[in-house]
């Protein structure tokens, strides 16, 4: 049985290295896909666990030359210890402060500034076989595996100035004193890169995965009813049916339900919804959510993991650890970067040395050329982005399933809307009232013998009748007796009143009369009569009322230049309704769950990219037909399942700040590509004609990885167009 799982990575330096893992774990007769994420630190694998263990990837892993372990899918995403200002690279600057010294002693004349050529070696030694090992570690074990990466580079280079450099010292090249010496070089390129990688894992760790502040909103501590009393105890003492406590100011421990009180509650860390929400006796509360105001006691339903926050980071941290297809672009170029960097500084060293004849020269340009090569920006040019990306798309309450969605997301021109429960609030609602002339009741008593009768129905507009009486406090008398025929209505005997029919117009012998036949209201609802011992005593119009932000969301989609449709089950008029209240050109009604797939495919042979958005069984089809699909949380689960996408609002805004983060997150990737091509495409020609020293090419390799992570977290701050 085919089964996925994921892994932690330790030990990648650079994209180069990603891809020689994916290498390794596709070639496994039994592992039918695996992707690395060299930003994420992490690889997914699907396989066959009848053939496999989570334990034989990891092996396969470590024989690769990385350090791995299974990501426990039932327990909290855990974002592992920052990296530290290590002792390692403080000795290394230490070490390379005085040749810094001494090089702008240089610049300034003063060449009595550099140290002694027999203390450059001393220190430079130190260096290069002491602090610079894990540099030929990494190099071995890449070549072990087959596959050269960035430490390569870095010990190829560092070791060649070192080697040229120690000749030259203890080999005068005449008897007036020493040859070219060039130890600063090696130093300050060692220097320069660990410092370099050391801030861009501080930065991958720290800023680009919003986990750390997910992981901030469950309590440490909790208050626990312990009999009569109340006691604080650590979260993981808290157990499935324990009665817990959450005052004004303090986040809730778990899911459950509110048994006392009642308080606002701020759930934006899911939904994205800004506005507290007022909580009382049987509400639910959700685990990470803050009590802004007001004291609650309630019952734990889930716990960790189970939570509907563990449950987001879980699938926040699957989606971000995912690849999204432009990567392949940059795996491509990875697998064969490294080789051909080597090949150029060969050959950037033949050229120079047999056109200058000066082999100082041809050497030093051929370590540039091998510094300034960094595969590294090229890495994390789209994971970067994705990760930033989808952890603000989750701040807006929206859970793309992978990367793949989020890039499709960013072509969309098209977006299908179904009509109940996305652009409408799925309740029917009694939206105008009919009596008739010189009527023998009072528009009161047609309201308690409707709601008598209705009450022993459970169709969604008999519920919605009920709960209006229920407004407007009416007590209404005993129904008996009753008979119901399918689709059509229910009949009842009503204490002190008689048999009294409701249901559709045919059912008890009533035309919509022609005064109202010409009116929006009546036209486009339902319509539900009511007759008292044969005798029509008044009628309803029941509508599925608009969302409060529909029209708002919509407008912002059409801004985005998105052709919006609206693809419906209903009949004609009621979505005809809804259409021209939301200025709305595209509709389509009583459509069928094959219609509205067919219609899909139809759009999209045209050459359109296809968003569908829907929360219901019905919708399945056609989210799955789409290019991209958007689902309601809460709607049907196959709904969910089928989806690129869930919305938690339950709001179309949602999918306009979706499509508009898609954008910027696809946006940013091409800048991040552009730069990191642009670097190496510009750098490697001016190291191979000595236009940058090793050590300005080392600067710059440590500045590439910043700069595009810098660009990547520049999402956080993007704003969506309203």
């Amino acid at each position: 049985m085919m089964q996925k799982a994921r892994f932690q990575i330790e030990g990648m330096t650079c994209q180069a290295c990603a891809t020689r893992i994916e290498k390794v774990l596709n070639r496994q007769q039994s592992v039918s896909s695996a992707s690395v994420n060299f930003a994420g630190e992490e690889a997914q694998v699907h396989f066959d666990d009848s053939q496999l263990k989570p334990a034989d990837i990891v092996g396969f892993i470590q024989k690769a030359g990385y350090d791995a372990k299974p990501i426990d899918e039932h327990a909290l995403p855990q974002l592992g210890a920052m990296p530290k200002f290590s002792a390692r690279l403080a000795l290394e600057w230490l070490i390379t402060l005085p040749f810094l010294v001494g090089m702008v002693g240089m610049f300034l004349g003063r060449h009595d500034w550099m140290l002694s050529p027999i203390w450059q070696f001393v220190l430079a030694s130190i260096m290069q076989w002491g602090l610079a090992w894990p540099f030929y570690k990494g190099a071995w074990a890449s070549i072990k595996g087959g596959l050269a990466n960035m430490d390569v580079l870095v010990s190829l280079g560092t070791l060649s100035i070192w080697l040229y450099s120690s000749y030259m010292l203890f080999a005068p090249s005449d008897m007036n004193g020493h040859g070219h010496i060039y130890f600063e070089a090696s130093v300050m390129v060692i220097a320069f890169v660990s410092l370099g990688k050391y801030l861009e894992a501080r930065t991958k760790k720290q800023s680009l995965n919003s986990m750390g502040l997910l992981l901030k909103l469950t309590p440490q501590m909790v208050r626990k009813q312990n009999g009569s009393a109340w006691e604080s105890v650590p979260l993981d003492q808290v157990h499935v049916n324990d009665i817990l406590q959450v005052n004004a100011g303090e986040r809730v421990a778990a899911d459950g339900a509110i048994e006392r009180g009642e308080a606002w509650v701020d759930e934006s860390h899911l939904t994205g919804e800004s506005r507290p929400l007022l909580k009382t006796v049987g509400d639910t509360l959700l685990a990470g959510a803050l009590v802004t105001d007001g004291s609650v006691v309630y019952q734990a339903h889930s716990l960790g993991s189970k939570t509907l926050l563990g449950d987001m980071m879980a699938a926040l941290a699957e989606a971000q650890g995912s690849k999204a297809p432009i990567a392949r672009l940059a795996d491509k170029v990875a697998a064969v970067f490294v080789p051909v960097v080597l090949a150029i500084a060969v050959l950037t060293f033949v050229l120079n040395a047999w056109l200058t004849t000066n082999l100082n020269d041809a050497l030093m340009r051929a370590v540039a050329v091998l510094v300034i090569a960094c595969p590294c920006a090229l890495g994390l040019a789209t994971p970067a982005a994705i990760m930033v990306g989808m952890g603000k798309a989750a701040g807006f309450g929206v859970w793309f399933k992978d990367a793949a969605s989020m890039e499709r997301a960013s072509k969309v021109n098209t977006v299908i809307l179904d009509k109940t429960g996305t652009l409408t609030t799925g309740q029917p609602q009694v939206v105008a009232q009919w009596l008739p002339e010189h009527g023998q009741l009072t528009a009161e008593d047609v309201w308690r013998i409707s709601a008598a009768v209705e009450s022993l129905a459970n169709h969604p507009l008999a519920q919605a009748i009920v709960a209006e009486a229920q407004q407007k406090e009416l007590v209404w008398p005993t129904a008996a007796q009753s008979h119901s025929e399918t689709g059509q209505g229910i009949a009842a005997e009503v204490q002190g009143f008689g048999v009294v029919k409701v249901g559709q117009p045919k059912y008890v012998g009533w035309q919509l009369p022609e005064q109202l036949q010409t009116h929006v209201q009546w036209q486009s609802a339902s319509v539900v009569a009511v007759s008292l011992a044969g005798e029509v005593v008044g009628a309803f119009a029941l509508a599925d009322t608009l969302k409060a932000d529909s029209l708002a969301a919509v407008r912002r989609l059409q801004k985005q230049g998105m052709d919006v449709h609206i693809m419906s089950g209903d009949h004609l008029g009621v979505v005809q309704h809804v259409a021209e209240q939301l200025d709305i050109g595209h509709y389509q009604a009583e459509m069928s769950p094959r219609d509205k797939a067919q219609a899909v495919e139809a759009l999209m042979k045209e050459g359109k990219v296809v968003a569908m958005v829907g929360d219901g069984v019905n919708d399945a089809p056609a989210l799955a037909a789409a290019d991209v699909s958007f689902a309601m949380y809460g709607g049907a689960d196959v709904a969910a399942h089928t989806a690129s996408a869930t919305l938690m609002q339950h709001s179309v805004n949602q999918v306009a700040d979706a499509l508009a983060l898609a954008q910027d997150t696809v946006r940013n990737i091409k800048q991040n590509l552009f730069f990191a091509f642009f670097y190496n495409i510009l750098g490697i020609p001016l190291a191979a004609m000595g236009w940058l020293s090793p050590v300005i090419a080392g600067a710059a390799m440590a500045l590439s990885s910043i700069s595009v992570l810098g660009n990547a977290l520049r999402l956080k701050n993007s704003r969506l167009s309203e």
